[in-house]
């Protein structure tokens, strides 16, 4: 497994919100709602110099909405699944904004099911803990997906 180290200051993301008391597959169910709607966003979203889109968010926070990890053993909490948007952005009705606090992050390709708990084991390993809640981020440019572990609040 791939990890590198980033800072990101704080940011926002619009998408469509839910709750793992939804039941099996609401992450699956936001996705395709946010993808159907995204005509509603698209002029909010963030944008490289390129004109491309900033970023993919799969963001979580714990019940409190304090960005704290999931509860639980990491099955319990919320989820936002949208893009990355400017700060003074405003959701339009039916969908939520988020603004993340910086963290230093861990950034791990995602590759397979298991990258999550080997994640979590070489932190453990190299003594780092999460300072808040991982995050799902995939590249518009390549499609790639990676998990953002947080080790240092800014």
């Amino acid at each position: 497994m791939k990890l590198t180290r980033r800072v990101k200051e704080s940011f926002s993301v619009i998408g469509k919100e839910g709750s793992t008391r939804q039941g099996e597959g609401f992450i699956q169910k936001l996705w395709a709602e946010a993808n159907g709607g995204f005509g509603e966003v698209q002029t909010l979203a963030k944008t490289k110099e390129d004109g491309s889109l900033a970023g993919i968010w799969g963001a979580m926070t714990d019940f409190s909405r304090s960005f704290a990890p999931w509860e639980e053993n990491f099955t319990q909490g919320l989820y936002l699944a949208g893009i990355e948007c400017e700060d003074g952005a405003e959701a339009p009705e039916g969908w939520s904004k988020w603004t993340l606090p910086g963290f230093e992050y861990l950034v791990a390709e995602a590759a397979g099911p298991e990258a999550f708990q080997e994640a979590l084991r070489y932190m453990e390993g190299a003594g780092l803990a999460l300072a808040g809640a991982a995050q799902d981020f995939t590249d518009p440019a390549d499609g790639k997906s990676q998990q953002w572990f947080p080790i240092r609040k800014l």
